[in-house]
């Protein structure tokens, strides 16, 4: 059996223990929520992208303007940081996340592509 006077040297020896992890673990919390937001970021300029190379394939099915199709069904937003490219019958869409640090727009920019099918006879 462990004497009481031992028991409180103990308890008086860790305390503030709690608050130090609290403290170390703070950091990678707000890294570990800031690679979340990216992602999720990222995931959502995938759909823009893969949105609005379809509207522009098919408004050169339909004889339309391709890159105000695109543009249209992007959102407010997402249209300052899109590229809309046409090489033949495809309309190749790059958009980068929105993002507090730069570099990260960049490496998760997400691009899709549509083909509008072969040249109409």
């Amino acid at each position: 059996m462990i004497p009481l006077r031992a028991t409180r040297r103990v308890v008086r020896a860790e305390r503030g223990q709690a608050s130090v992890e609290l403290v170390a673990l703070l950091p990678l919390t707000l890294i570990a929520g800031i690679a979340i937001m990216a992602v999720l970021a990222a995931r959502a300029a995938a759909g823009d992208a893969a949105s609005a190379a379809q509207a522009g394939a098919m408004a050169l099915i339909q004889d339309g303007n391709p890159r105000e199709a695109a543009r249209d069904a992007l959102s407010g937003d997402a249209r300052g940081r899109a590229t809309i490219d046409l090489r033949g019958r495809s309309v190749i869409v790059t958009v980068r996340p929105p993002s507090a640090l730069p570099f990260l727009g960049d490496a998760f920019a997400a691009t899709a592509s549509a083909h509008a099918g072969p040249e109409p006879r």
